[in-house]
Formats: structure tokens, sequence, C-alpha cells
């Protein structure tokens, strides 16, 4: 019987996680930090183990995670991708000698042998890689699906997070909306084609009829620094998977299709017939979004208030 460790210092990301988890069979021992830490109970119901790390660092929580490793010697670790996971497991794998695979789009064993799909070359190919156990992966946010925690939770043992090789001066808050676009059902997303900062309101406009989260390209975010780096959606900025993702002047380069892969429709708006974001979109629009926009947004209105 496999047996797989599962963490996770987000709720959501634990449910994702043990879902996943749950499609190999076998045991599942949880390790939780941060929020998923404090709310256990709601993730916890029928793991085998669980194991809480209070730490405030990465590398604090990895000396925890492998505390937990030595403890139960799984044959997997499973955890969903960000920033601080990837970080974290990255330093588990080089300490276990495991091999980590960054963002898994399918898991399965296959004769002892775990197997796996993720896609490479800024998504335009598929590559399916085989590992032996014990080893390590990451999955995309909502690429599968929560599982609902049945029973009770097991005792939580708490671990002593690691030793700080990083000292932390100070905090400062950053700056920044509410938004949550791994978490977006719809999210419209802005790209050079708009002329200046202040145009942008006409996404807005759109968004706020749809109910939607407002995301951008990478230059939107990094060289124009018209919206904060939270709206970025790409290779380097979110990964995201809403019902459907509006594209308005975004040409499509490839770092910024990896991060609506998983997105159920996209649908593009340019001005420009040969852009290469058509070529990822279910519906595309050829007209200048000055012009298609306002009119969009109005029908909206119109259909909503009938």
């Amino acid at each position: 019987m496999v047996k797989v460790l599962v963490y996770a210092d987000m709720v959501k990301d634990a449910l994702e996680a043990i879902g996943a988890a749950q499609t190999l069979g076998g045991e599942i021992h949880l390790t939780l930090s941060g929020e998923a830490a404090e709310k256990y109970s709601e993730v916890a119901g029928g793991a085998s183990s669980l194991a809480l790390i209070k730490g405030e660092t990465t590398d604090e929580i990895a000396g925890g995670l492998i505390k937990v490793y030595d403890t139960v010697s799984p044959d997997l670790v499973i955890a969903v991708s960000t920033k601080n996971v990837k970080d974290i497991l990255s330093r588990l794998a080089a300490e276990k000698n495991l091999p980590l695979a960054i963002d898994s789009q399918e898991v399965s064993l296959e004769n002892g042998k775990l197997q796996v799909k993720r896609n490479i070359m800024s998504g335009r190919a598929t590559a399916t890689l085989r590992y032996d156990l014990p080893a390590a992966i990451t999955l995309p946010p909502r690429k599968f699906k929560p599982a609902t925690p049945t029973g009770s939770a097991p005792a939580p043992t708490t671990v002593e997070a690691g030793p700080a090789k990083v000292k932390i001066l100070g905090r400062k808050e950053k700056q920044r909306g509410a938004v949550d676009l791994e978490s977006a059902e719809i999210i419209v997303s802005v790209g050079r084609g708009f002329k200046k900062k202040e145009d942008l309101k006409l996404a807005f406009e759109l968004a706020e009829v749809l109910g939607a989260q407002i995301g951008c390209s990478r230059p939107i975010a990094a060289d124009l620094q018209w919206l904060g780096e939270e709206h970025w959606v790409g290779l380097s900025g979110k990964k995201v998977a809403p019902q459907a993702y509006i594209a308005i002047g975004i040409s499509g380069a490839p770092q910024h299709i990896a991060g609506i892969l998983d997105a159920k429709i996209v649908v593009a708006i340019n001005k420009d017939k040969s852009a290469p974001i058509f070529k990822a979109a279910d519906y595309g629009v050829v007209a200048d979004l000055y012009k298609f926009v306002p009119v969009l947004v109005q029908k909206l209105k119109e259909k909503k208030g009938a």
C-alpha cells in the first residue's frame, strides 16, 4: 500500500492535494503549517496521521517537514504549487535525494513507479515522466478535485521547525488589492493593446459586470507597472484555471499562454488577426478593443437588466 505525505499551508491547497492523493489509494499522512494548521479540523478527517509545523520562513518549515518525512517514511510527497511550497519541497528533495516533479498535470502509479504528465516548453508540449519511489511532486492549483474529509481528525503532533538560516529583521505589508486570481471563476486580463493606464477602466467595467477578477500580461505589471504583480498571469506570474479567461489586447506570448492552459474557456479580443493568442483561444474577436469592449459592456448590462 502506497504511503502519501501531503503538505499544505492553506486549507484549499490541502483539500486539493488530498484529492489527488486519494486517486492513488493508500495511506494519507498530513503535515500542515500556516492557515491550514490553524484550521486542521477542516481537512484532516480520515488522515492516518497529522503533524503541525510552526515556522515563519521556508527553511524553518522545510526543516520541520524533513523531520516528519523521517518519521513517516512516505513513498510520495504531494503539495499544491505556490512559491513557498516549491521552495520547501525543493529543500526536502535535495536533503533526501528525491526526484521532484513540479506542476504535475496528471499523476498515477504504474508497476510500482510514479508516472506524471507535465507541460514543458512554456506549455507547447507535454512530457510523460516516470520516477522510482520515493519521490515528490507539486500540483497546479485547481487541477485536482478537492477532497471531502470524512471521519474525525487524528490527534495532531506538533513538530519543531528546523533551524532558521534566514533571520527576519522586519515586515512591511505590501500594498495590494483584494485579488485572488487562482480562485477566480472569471478573469478579464489586459495587455499592451491598451494605450494608457487610464484606459484600463474599460476592462474594469467589464469585470464588474461579469463579477470577474482583473489579470494582466507581463508588460502591464513588470514593465509599465500599471497593475501590481498580484494581477500578473503567466509562467513567471500566476497560473490560473478559471471557467472563463477573457484576454483583451494581449498578443499571446508563450510565457503568458503557459499561465492559462487550465482555463476552461479562453476568449481573445485583439485587432491583429495574426496574434498568437488566437491559437490558444476557444473564441476569438478580431476588433479594436476601444470600440468592441464598450459595446460588450453595454450589451451585458442590458441583458442583466432584462
